[in-house]
Parts: structure tokens; sequence; C-alpha cells
């Protein structure tokens, strides 16, 4: 039977479906939380060879996601964050094994102090418990946010996006085989098995108390209902409104290969940058060659009235365009009067999620790394390194912009939380 029939079959009892899933996360957190660093490890290798071995009927499922997705007029950018092909699938399971081997994060000791009565008190890494993660179009979180947070010692209540729901089932097969052969509880990584929507008004409820926290990857319209509805802690995944400041020392083939690796390496992830500003002392040698290089390398060009004098395909920039995720071969592009001005735009028009400095002067550079309030800022570096794979995390389940408990790429360490383990040898308090 379709994974889609199973899920309207589910559709009248969705919230006694999401209790029971609820109750079983909960008993697995704890069975988790115990766990050795050998089974986790162990549940993920498997995982990954299953992967591996549903390869062809993982595609298979992406082929059918694909083929009704564009039958409902799906744009591009948000197709190719849909598909999954034979080398995707491999960089998936790679993903998995990778974060196989990075370090058990539950146990650690954070800090030790002894105080001057003796007592000895040491601050140890903990797993946060249960983690619901609600997710849009890419297929491949269910297996990042699954490994993710298992190698933590947390269950997962996974909820894809429903375009992808037979994609993330098949993943979802694979990752259940890596726990079943590692004696791990199945619940430990479960998926909605369902479209209703109503599914994740109840996991935005809680599931009876048993989410302990909500990590939400999606679009604006998502993270805003999360936010907006959740009755248990949010880690905030906004959208990545991501700016490149051309600094007038920057040096002009380095901002060329940035700005064309930050706009179009990937356009439609949440990296990607979306308004590129350029200095007014640097605008006579650097716009053009610029604009040029993104226009001939078939991005559309939105600008300022600066910047639609250096090239006639440039289209005018509305008010709109400075406070919009393209995620798609398009950029916004404004001439600024030098670097008070950018970061002065900045701080009106973005998202705090990632913005990028180029210059050759450092003591620019160094102000702008202190001053932009972003979660990740960056100096002569493509945005597209706002990836926990790229900061040696494994993976992420997402990027945080919020400011508490988690700050950038959501990895194994911000996927833990901590207690205090007191030792004494007598001590009563007068």
């Amino acid at each position: 039977m379709d994974v889609l029939q199973l899920a309207e079959e589910a559709r009248p009892g969705v919230r006694d479906l999401m209790r029971s899933i609820g109750r079983a996360a909960r008993a697995a957190a704890h069975a988790l939380a115990l766990a050795s660093q050998e089974s986790k490890r162990g549940a993920l290798k498997s995982a990954a060879a299953a992967i591996r071995t549903r390869a062809d009927e993982i595609i298979a499922a992406n082929a059918r996601d694909l083929d009704e997705a564009k039958a409902g007029g799906a744009a591009a950018a948000f197709l190719d964050r849909l598909r999954l092909d034979g080398p995707r699938v491999e960089a998936m399971a790679k993903g998995v094994e990778e974060i196989a081997t990075l370090a058990d994060p539950v146990g650690r000791v954070l800090a030790t102090f002894r105080r001057p009565n003796g007592l000895v008190i040491e601050r140890v890494a903990t797993p946060l418990g249960v983690v619901g993660v609600i997710y849009e179009s890419r297929p491949n979180v269910t297996a990042d946010a699954g490994a993710l947070c298992l190698i933590a010692g947390n269950a997962v209540v996974l909820r894809g996006g429903s375009e992808g729901l037979r994609t993330s089932t098949v993943i979802h097969k694979g990752l259940v085989e890596g726990l079943v052969a590692a004696g791990l509880p199945e619940a430990a990584i479960s998926l909605v098995p369902t479209r209703d929507r109503a599914a994740v008004g109840e996991m935005l409820a809680g599931l009876d108390g048993a989410i302990d926290v909500i990590v939400p990857r999606g679009g604006k319209s998502l993270v805003a209902r999360v936010q907006s509805e959740a009755r248990v802690p949010v880690f905030a995944h906004l959208e990545g409104i991501v700016h490149v400041y051309v600094e007038r020392n920057s040096d002009l083939e380095k901002a060329k290969a940035i700005v064309l690796n930050a706009k179009l390496r990937r356009t439609g992830i949440c990296g990607a940058a979306e308004t590129m500003l350029v200095d007014s002392a640097c605008a006579s040698t650097h716009l053009r060659p610029l604009v040029t290089a993104l226009l001939d390398a078939g991005c559309v060009v939105r600008g300022d009235r600066a910047t639609q004098a250096v090239d006639p395909r440039v289209t005018p920039a509305a008010e709109a365009d400075w406070r919009t995720e393209y995620l798609d071969a398009i950029i916004s592009v404004r001439v600024v009067e030098g670097l008070d001005a950018a970061m002065a735009h900045i701080e009106t028009y973005g998202s705090h999620h990632t913005d990028c400095i180029i210059t050759e002067d450092r003591a620019a550079a160094e102000r702008f790394l202190a001053e932009v309030d972003s979660a990740i800022v960056l100096h002569n570096a493509s945005t597209q390194f706002a990836d926990g794979g790229e900061f040696g995390f494994g993976a992420e389940i997402g990027i945080a912009t919020g400011r508490l408990h988690a700050r950038g790429p959501v990895g194994v360490e911000q996927l833990t939380s901590f207690k205090y383990r007191v030792r004494g040898s007598g001590q009563i308090r007068p």
C-alpha cells in the first residue's frame, strides 16, 4: 500500500497517532540517554549501509514525489531542494557515517570547581530528551536530523514536508534498520506518517509533554507558525537574508569569485547570498564587473539606480527586494556609502543569519565581524560555508538565528543540555 494511502487512513485519528508517537519517543529517549557511544555509532554505521542498499528505492520514491510536485506547479528552486539522485543519496549516507565518527557529546564535563566548603561541583552535558523537527522539501534532513539527534542521545520526532513523504519514508526505513541492528528502540527516530497539517499542531502543543524542543527548518511561513503556536522551546531558524558587502579595499578578482559562489553554487540553501552591497568608493572599478559576472552566469540582478546604470539587463529593485530571501538565481544590489552604511543596511533588512565582508583592510574586517549581529559573520569567504558540515560539526539540523541556547549551526553540541553533579563529604548547610 502506498504511504500516502496509509497517511489518509490515519487522518481521523491524528491526535491519537501523534500522542502514541510521543509516548514511544519519550520511552526511547530514556533508553538513549543511557546508551553507549558504541551502540549509537553502530546504529549509524548500519543505517548508512541500509541507505546505500535502498538507494534505488529512495530514488524511485523521490521520482514519484517530484512528479507530484511538478504537477502541482512547484518552482525550480523547490524541485532542486526536493530532488535526490545517486550522488546525493551517497552524500547522505556519507553524512550519516561522518556523524557516527563524532565524539559523543553526552557525559562531557563542561566545568569543574571546588567550593570553600569542600563541595566539588561538575557541569556535565546531557541529552535534551525528545526533539521535534519540522521541515520542508529537503528529504535529506530526515537522515541528517535523525543521525544528529541519535548521536547526542536524543529521541527525535520528524515531520517532513508532505511533498517528500514517500522519499522520507524510505530513508526512515534505513535509519530504523540501523537502530534495530544496534539493539536500540525503533522509536528513537520516528517519522510522522501523515500529510495532515494537524500533526504539526499536535507537535507544537508538545505531545502531552513528550517533546522538549522544536526545531523548524523551512520557509518564513512555517517558522512564523512554529514561533507563534509552539508551547515548547524553539530553536528559531529564520529566513536567510544573506548579505555580501564588497568594501572599498577589496580585491576585485577575489570579490568576483566569492560573490558568484555565494549566490550561485546552490541558490536554494539558506546560506546563499541574496543581497550584494558595494562600497561607493570602489563602485567605479568593481560594480560593473561584479554585476556583469552575475548576469552572464544567468543570475537576475535587481538594483538601485547606480546598479541599473552599469548594465541595461539590471531591473529596478523595489523596497521589498531588500527583505526577500529569493532561494533562486536572483540577487538585489545596492551601492552604499561605506562600512557604516553597509552595516546599517544589514541591521535594517537582514535576518541575523549570515553576512560577509570582502576586504583587504583588516581593521574594516574586524569592525564588521564585531558589530554585525548575525549568527555567522565571514571575512573573505563565501556565505555558502554557513553549514554545520563545513564547520566540522558533521552535519546540522539548521542554523539557529535566535540568541538562547543555540546560535548558528545546530549540531551535536547544541543538541545537549547539562546538569550539575555535586560531590560532598558530609557537608550540611548552616
